[in-house]
């Protein structure tokens, strides 16, 4: 089977890009399960019904998030939908869940989600919650989203997981790295996935206002940026019937 996995979607630009060409994509690469990060995906980062519902329309399987997930007021009703997950170390209590099981009768697909914790919010600690999250999932096909800011804990996330989950994509600081591997013969690897926006510009945002913030350290206001699209993702190719990633492939569509 073919997963393809499309890295942190911004504002309603990216939403309409990926819209005009999800379609075709899965088409291409004969696609059968599409998961995208959607914590972005609203006017001013975070999630909105309408955002996800735009996602959905794409052709989105499931959505997950990351530390924007509750950016919004409307978050606690989003999560709602079993397809839409957030980090799955918030804490206990929170609303909606950090994991989305697809049955497709003759297998089980499992979409994790969870959040470093260097340089983000100080969350429960992500290597001991997927590990009591796998002691409880009976299928072999299991792929996690780990949105985190340090590439060194998303490397560590990858070994500590090689061999037991089918991929591990790591996604949040929107600049696809070229570092796709197969580890220990049968868990696919990125650090980042990318993102799926506008272009030219500073991950997402208008040029000027996020120099600026850098330059003079004065608050600045971020908007959309207007310029062209492209498309960030990866292709996961494995097999069903073990949970093994046979072949990861980057993605880039302009």
């Amino acid at each position: 089977m073919n997963l393809l996995f499309i890295g942190d979607v911004v504002g309603n630009a990216g939403c309409l890009f990926l819209q005009a060409n999800l379609s075709k994509i899965k088409k291409d690469y004969n696609i059968d399960i599409t998961v995208i990060n959607g914590e972005n995906s609203a006017q001013g980062n975070g999630i909105t019904k309408y955002s996800a519902q735009q996602i959905f329309t794409a052709g989105a399987d499931v959505i997950t998030t990351g530390n924007h997930c509750f950016k919004r007021r409307e978050a606690l009703s989003i999560y709602d939908n079993d397809r839409i997950i957030r980090p799955a170390n918030y804490p206990v209590g929170c609303v909606g869940k950090g994991i989305c099981t697809l049955d497709f009768g003759f297998c089980q697909i499992a979409i994790l989600n969870l959040s470093g914790t260097t340089y983000l919010d100080p969350l429960d600690n992500p290597f001991t919650m997927v590990e009591n999250m796998l002691s409880e999932i009976s299928t072999p096909n299991i792929f996690l989203d780990f949105h985190a800011e340090a590439t060194a804990e998303k490397k560590a996330m990858g070994y500590f997981l090689a061999g037991k989950v089918t991929a591990v994509m790591g996604t949040h600081t929107h600049v696809q790295t070229a570092d796709e591997v197969i580890l220990n013969d049968h868990t696919g690897y990125i650090t980042d996935v990318g993102m799926t926006g506008p272009e030219e510009s500073i991950l997402g945002v208008s040029v000027k206002p996020a120099l600026d913030r850098f330059r003079f350290r004065f608050p600045t206001r971020f908007q959309e940026a207007d310029t062209p699209c492209f498309l960030n993702g990866v292709i996961i190719n494995f097999d069903e019937k073990c949970g093994k990633c046979t072949k990861i492939t980057r993605l880039i569509l302009r």
